[in-house]
């Protein structure tokens, strides 16, 4: 008999099972409460032109932006690959040839 359990919000397989209050996927290791689950579906992170964002996607920065601790700027144009979104004020989490780790504003990037 199929079970009604949600898929594995990580890696999308099909085979969760419960144990006690969580929710477990035998193929990635991850856990989660399905109260969890109901609030992670409802994080959704658009772009300027209101394109919903994903874990890996690649985006482009739209104006120039000033790096804080640096007299550096961000160009516009500047293409940023393989993208991670965050919880937070700066909610995409990201690695910039020439700059390193950084976090940037879903606000000031379009998706290629």
């Amino acid at each position: 008999m199929m079970s009604s359990l949600p898929n594995c919000p990580k890696c999308n397989s099909e085979y969760t099972y419960e144990d006690g209050s969580l929710l477990i996927c035998p193929e990635c290791g991850h856990e989660w409460s399905l109260e969890a689950a109901s609030v992670e579906e409802e994080r959704v992170i658009k772009d300027v032109n209101g394109n919903v964002l994903s874990d890996g996607d690649t985006v482009t920065v739209i104006k120039d932006l000033k790096v804080k601790g640096s007299s550096s700027t961000l160009k516009q144009g500047t293409k940023v690959k393989n993208i991670r979104l965050v919880d937070g004020d700066h909610n995409i989490d990201c690695k910039i040839d020439g700059f390193g780790a950084m976090s940037l504003k879903s606000e000031f990037v379009k998706k290629i």
